[in-house]
C-alpha cells in the first residue's frame, strides 16, 4: 500500500501504491491509499480531528475514541488535496496542515 513513508513538519513524503483490490477498495473505491498512526496527544484534548481536506465523502473524523489510533485516507489529488490535524482542549485549538504534493504515486 505504501514505503518509505514520512511525515515532516509540513509534508507528509513517500510513495502510495495504487490499490484495486482489497477491503479499503471495495469501501472507497480503487485508488491510493495512505495510513497513519496516531499517538502522544496532549493530555488535556478533548478532540483530534484527522482526514483529507478536501474529502471525497467521510469529512475529517475524531481520531481520540478510536481505540488503536490508525486511519486510512485516500488520496485522490495529492496537488489539490492537503492533511489536516486539528486538537482541541475545548478551550485552545491547534490546526497542522501536511502538503502532499511530494508523495510519489505508483
Amino acid at each position: 500500500m505504501q514505503t518509505g513513508l514520512v511525515v515532516g513538519d509540513d509534508e507528509i513524503t513517500g510513495t502510495l501504491n495504487y490499490l484495486s483490490t482489497g477491503q479499503l477498495v471495495t469501501d472507497w473505491g480503487a485508488g491510493y491509499f495512505m495510513a497513519l498512526k496516531f499517538s502522544d496527544f496532549y493530555p488535556d484534548a478533548t478532540s483530534c480531528l484527522v482526514g483529507m481536506n478536501p474529502s471525497q465523502g467521510s469529512g475529517l473524523v475524531d481520531i481520540l475514541p478510536d481505540p488503536d489510533k490508525n486511519g486510512v485516507f485516500k488520496v485522490t489529488d495529492k496537488d489539490t488535496q492537503v492533511f489536516e490535524f486539528i486538537i482541541t482542549d475545548g478551550i485552545d485549538t491547534i490546526t497542522k496542515t501536511f502538503d502532499l504534493s511530494g508523495l510519489t504515486l505508483n
